[in-house]
């Protein structure tokens, strides 16, 4: 579908904008349903965002925007209302502007990952998680881990300020969960999760012990830079089961389009238009 002047716009926003993936979900989609709409990747600095937002959403064809590293924190701070989810994690995905013209903020990072994992038959009840990286997508994950049930929540951050102003939040809302900080070996979690971008680049260090992973655990990367990572094929080998980050992606994106008012769609729909490369 060719862009018109009645095409309208979600703005992608992060940076850098060449690993970006959500682009060659959403359009591909959108062309299939003869929906006019396009996902943009828009490429801003950090230190140029705040000033960006407030004459991005002056446009008259925006609908919103999908947020990425490094600003899913500092979003927070730019929109009038967040959910509690958004408020939890300390971070935001998503912006909605609403008819009054006020922004909306929301997270769907942890909900992806849930939804990924469950729907793979790991249990998140009474279990135990490791999220290495306390990031806007780490607290995310984290938040929703703890809302399916786990029964306890490593966290660790290479800034041990950040994951410990995240397990206040947690112990807030959720003051059964039994939540550590400063934790990053793996061993004896059945739930591991990296959230931290190692794996972006060649030669990163893997975010855990590989070695002392608990053959059998559930693994999950949030880097989508390649499918396999090498942090997933070092846990394959441990026998672990694994999830993509991609993964994550294609299940957070229904609740992506509710958020925007869009037409209802399934992960298993969008995987057959997606125009995915690695």
């Amino acid at each position: 579908m060719e862009i018109s002047g009645n095409t309208r716009l979600i703005a992608h926003l992060g940076y850098p904008t060449t690993t970006f993936k959500a682009p060659m979900i959403y359009n591909p989609w959108f062309e299939s349903q003869g929906i006019d709409i396009k996902v943009v990747p828009m490429g801003v600095r950090a230190d140029d965002y705040a000033q960006l937002i407030p004459s991005l959403f002056r446009m008259t064809n925006i609908i919103g925007a999908l947020v990425t590293m490094p600003h899913k924190v500092s979003t927070c701070d730019l929109v009038q209302s967040l959910s509690p989810t958004a408020q939890i994690a300390g971070a935001c995905n998503a912006i909605r502007l609403e008819p009054d013209g006020h922004l909306r903020g929301d997270m769907f990072d942890g909900d992806g990952f849930v939804r990924g994992m469950l729907r793979k038959g790991i249990q998140a009840q009474g279990a135990r998680a490791l999220v290495v990286g306390s990031g806007g997508v780490g607290s995310a994950i984290a938040a929703s881990l703890a809302a399916a049930g786990v029964e306890s929540l490593a966290l660790y951050d290479s800034r041990p300020s950040s994951s410990e102003e995240l397990a206040i939040r947690l112990r807030r809302h959720y003051p059964a969960l039994t939540v550590q900080t400063g934790l990053r070996n793996p061993q004896g979690f059945s739930i591991v999760v990296n959230a931290t971008p190692l794996g972006m680049n060649a030669g990163d260090e893997l975010p855990v012990d590989i070695h002392a992973l608990t053959p059998g655990s559930f693994v999950g990367e949030v880097v989508m830079k390649s499918e396999i990572t090498p942090f997933l094929r070092a846990a394959m080998k441990r026998d672990c089961q694994i999830q993509p980050g991609t993964d994550m992606l294609f299940e957070m994106i229904p609740a992506y389009m509710e958020f925007f008012g869009l037409p209802e769609v399934t992960p298993e729909a969008l995987r057959k238009v997606a125009k995915i490369d690695y």
